[in-house]
């Protein structure tokens, strides 16, 4: 069989492939950006589940329209006013299968082969791996401690011709779990309007604050139509739903319908049917907080652990929420050995340079501290800190 060329460029998740290994039940698993299913509302969806069958059994399992359930469009628009204080249409909100379909579908919308996606450094791999497959060129904006710099932004986008988007994701970054300030925020505003760049503007954890206050997202700023927002209940009520949205200016969004009107018709109208029956019918901001205590509560073991058992010159991020946070080892060691000698000691995280397009610097790690037990998480930041000590040597 003779494959098309741009399979040449598609390779295999590492984080998926590695989670293969980390299913091993004697494995510590650092690795995935998995969130803990023992908060899953399991009664609570067993109970709409039921009720919403009961009541619009026929319809909820027929064809739909590709749009998405508007009752539920409703409900994301509210929320995200609520939240992000943006101001969207149910009508500009798209439901997808998960936000990774809209990754998918944004690289299939803006890129010939070779355009230029700009994204910060590093980004997320599943974003990477999304825009691949349509073979553009990927350049990295640097970043620091405050995610990705506006005045190098505008340098690169004075100097390189073609950009056709930008990737970014403001809130509780993944892999670092860096987040932008109001500040850096408005700035970034300023250089993507001055050149008319979109902004894919992905949000899968931004209501996952451990502390302060949510911050505006940067669709909210938009005063060009140039943001599309990426959101997903994934992380903040059931990923094995698969229930994604994008939002963006209407123009572009019909651009979206056309393109999943040729992926799959519509999402699963069970699963939206659910979700909107149990936001309908249940709290999910009091949800959300269960959510939230937990995963504060592991994130405030996780850095306390490292302080004790991580050796001198090792820093790491010390994210105000989300899921992730990025470690970096001192110079002359490499990550790819201590990720090799976690693994001899059964204990996982994600090798950083899987998060960059282009440079690679093996000083770097992704460790996820919402699916482990506390226990766990202990015993795998003792294991780690061992491989690293037995590394640095």
């Amino acid at each position: 069989m003779k494959f098309a060329k741009r399979m040449e460029r598609m390779q295999a998740s590492e984080i998926r492939e590695l989670l293969k290994l980390t299913a091993q039940p004697d494995i510590i698993s650092f690795a995935g950006g998995l969130p803990a299913p023992e908060l899953f509302p399991v009664e609570e969806i067993a109970k709409v589940s039921h009720d919403l069958v009961e009541k619009e059994g026929r319809q909820l399992l027929q064809y739909a329209t590709t749009e998405g359930r508007p009752t539920l469009r409703a409900k994301i628009a509210k929320r995200m006013k609520d939240k992000y204080h943006t101001e969207v249409d149910p009508d500009d909100i798209l439901i997808t299968t998960g936000s990774q379909q809209c990754l998918d579908f944004a690289g299939k919308l803006f890129l010939d082969p070779g355009d230029v996606v700009l994204c910060e450094s590093p980004s997320y791999l599943g974003a990477l791996n999304a825009f691949n497959a349509y073979e553009p060129k990927f350049v990295e904006v640097p970043t620091d401690d405050g995610g990705l710099i506006p005045e190098e932004l505008d340098k690169i986008l004075a100097t390189t011709p073609n950009c056709k988007f930008i990737y970014v994701i403001p809130d509780f970054q993944n892999p670092t779990g860096r987040t932008w300030s109001l500040e850096r925020r408005h700035k970034f505003m300023e250089v993507v309007n001055k050149y008319n760049l979109p902004v894919l503007e992905d949000n899968p954890y931004g209501e996952l604050r451990y502390e302060g206050e949510i911050l505006p997202s940067l669709k909210s700023m938009d005063t060009k139509g140039l943001v599309m927002f990426l959101g997903t209940f994934s992380k903040i009520f059931c990923p094995g739903l698969r229930l994604g949205w994008v939002a963006a200016e209407h123009s572009v969004l019909e651009e979206f319908v056309k393109i999943k009107q040729s992926a799959d018709l519509h999402t699963s109208n069970f699963d939206q049917g659910v979700a909107d029956a149990y936001i309908e019918n249940y709290d999910l901001d009091k949800h959300v907080e269960e959510i939230k205590a937990l995963y504060k509560k592991r994130r405030d073991l996780i850095l306390k652990t490292m302080e004790e058992e991580f050796p001198e010159g090792v820093e790491w991020t010390r994210p105000e929420g989300g899921l992730f946070l990025w470690v970096t080892v001192p110079e002359g060691v490499s990550a790819k050995e201590v990720f090799h000698k976690c693994i001899e000691m059964k204990v996982a995280a994600v090798i950083g340079d899987a998060f960059y397009p282009n440079d690679k610097t093996d000083r770097s790690m992704r460790v996820n501290y919402s699916n482990m037990t506390e226990d766990r998480i202990v015993e795998g930041v003792k294991r780690m800190a061992k491989a690293i000590k037995e590394c640095m040597k």
